[in-house]
């Protein structure tokens, strides 16, 4: 018992220290990840506030161009006014008397310094000018391209009220000043939607419309999407879902609306716990498969070199026991121990060549399995207690590619557990049949022993494994190589019930 609870400690030791590393691993991941997750969130309220700040800045210049617009409309209106005060000055002065004083009047008419007019007759013959860049004398009726560029400002009629009919025109236009302005304030404007492209702070911007089919302005945004104005429209409603747009209107324009959304670091930095959680998870599979693949490796070394050793071991008694059986049989041959015995030497000879073929593949050949099963039964019907019943059943003509040595070895183990697993009274059954699609063959081997749990049902095919007070805890464990690797088939715990026996199945390919 001893050993029984030496073997299986170790195993549940094993389990158990696989649980604290895999539970070690996680705390590190899980720590790790928290804290990379805590600074993205630390980097992304940063952003946010950068882009919030960006797009309060936004607002506050739209402001300052529209304020800036109305000021300039106040300076026309002003300009205006004093065109239309220089005209009625000039309008007295014509119609003054010889008597009245005309002093206001003039410093009125010399007090324009800046806004370009000229006054003309009802037939626009011209009468005066000031401020304009061509000599007065030049120049006697306003007419072609001159009264095209007087005419962009609607002139203020003179009209004589007694006669009731226009006496002068005045045409004016912009003052070189206001002028000058305008030039400002469209330079302004114009700048405005390419500063907001590239001050913003690192975020995907699309500046539209409202109906989102003219493209004013975009920055950090791949060329590819810009092409095509229907990815341009998916992006948009991308932006829109998580941020408002900003709506711009500015003096005399259409509404622009600015879209914007998280820049493609933050995008990244959001997803970067998972990635790293992802390459965390590869790097330990990719270990946990290169070590399992040595120590697989190494257990096969061990595999090898112990049959081969075993084998080598038997080989010198065997030979002095087939020696010394020679000699009984000259004494006599019929002696029903001498036939037992030579079958055991015969048997012994057959264990010796099993261990030499471990570590080579093995030839198989085409065999017929119900008849191979027979063999092994009756040979460990004979070697175990009356009080076992053995039972073979199923199909008898099904054939497939076995080494016989190697299979026989593991039905003699499975029935070997069996007969273990009855205390030497019960019942053992071996069935025999294909499955549905007739390509394999299962052999089914249950016996009513104790029985084993199910979170054993693995842990029984690992080298050392025993419940035995004596043993290796190696026969299930050859019997799985010998299925798998060299009959390329399966062998498994097909069901258990603890106190009501076990049943074994293996697949094999028919042949």
């Amino acid at each position: 018992m001893q050993c029984m609870r030496t073997h299986y400690d170790i195993y549940k030791q094993k389990v158990v220290w696989k649980w604290l590393l895999f539970l070690g691993g996680a705390l590190i991941v899980i720590a790790s990840l928290i804290y990379t997750n805590s600074i993205v969130r630390k980097i992304a309220f940063e952003e946010r506030s950068n882009v919030g700040i960006w797009a309060d800045a936004i607002q506050r210049k739209a402001a300052l161009v529209n304020y800036t617009n109305d000021f300039f409309r106040k300076i026309e209106v002003e300009e205006r006014k004093r065109v239309e005060l220089w005209a009625e000055a000039m309008k007295r002065m014509i119609d003054a008397d010889l008597n009245e004083d005309l002093t206001f009047y003039s410093k009125i008419i010399q007090g324009n310094t800046n806004i370009p007019v000229i006054l003309t007759d009802a037939d626009r013959n011209i009468i005066t000018m000031a401020n304009v860049n061509f000599p007065a004398d030049s120049v006697e009726i306003l007419d072609g391209e001159l009264l095209t560029e007087f005419s962009e400002i609607q002139p203020i009629e003179v009209k004589d009220f007694r006669k009731g009919k226009i006496q002068n025109l005045l045409f004016y236009k912009e003052s070189l000043l206001f002028s000058e302005l305008r030039i400002v304030l469209q330079d302004l404007i114009d700048s405005f939607f390419s500063e907001i492209v590239t001050n913003n702070p690192g975020v995907p911007v699309i500046i539209t419309d409202s109906a989102q089919s003219v493209l004013f302005a975009h920055g950090n945004i791949d060329t590819t999407i810009i092409r095509d104005m229907n990815m341009v429209r998916q992006t948009i409603r991308q932006m829109e879902s998580q941020n408002k747009p900003i709506v711009i209107e500015l003096h005399d324009m259409e509404k622009k609306y600015i879209y914007y959304q998280d820049s493609y670091l933050l995008i990244q930095l959001r997803y970067y716990p998972y990635v790293q959680f992802l390459i965390i998870g590869v790097f330990f599979l990719i270990a946990y498969i290169l070590f399992s693949i040595s120590r697989r490796s190494e257990q096969n070394q061990v595999w090898v070199g112990l049959a081969k050793e075993t084998a080598h071991q038997l080989g010198t008694p065997l030979s002095s026991m087939m020696a010394w059986m020679e000699l009984l049989k000259e004494q006599d041959e019929h002696n029903p121990i001498t036939e037992e015995l030579s079958k055991d030497i015969f048997r012994l000879e057959s264990i010796a060549e099993r261990f030499s073929k471990i570590g080579s593949m093995p030839e198989l050949e085409k065999t017929n399995v119900f008849h191979l099963l027979e063999e092994s039964t009756n040979y460990m019907r004979a070697r175990s207690s009356k009080k076992i019943q053995f039972h073979l059943t199923g199909e008898k003509s099904i054939d497939a590619s076995l080494n016989k040595n190697l299979f026989s070895w593991v039905i003699e183990n499975l029935l070997k557990n069996a007969i273990d697993a009855t205390e030497g009274e019960g019942e053992i059954h071996i069935h025999i049949d294909t499955t549905p699609d007739k390509h394999s063959v299962f052999i089914d081997l249950s016996d009513t022993g104790k029985g084993i749990s199910k979170s054993r049902y693995k842990m029984v095919f690992k080298p050392g494994f025993t419940t035995k007070a004596r043993g290796w805890g190696l026969g299930l464990s050859l019997a799985k190589r010998i299925i798998e690797n060299y009959h390329k088939g399966k062998i498994f715990v097909k069901h258990s019930v603890p106190g009501k026996g076990t049943t074994f199945r293996i697949i094999l390919k028919i042949a």
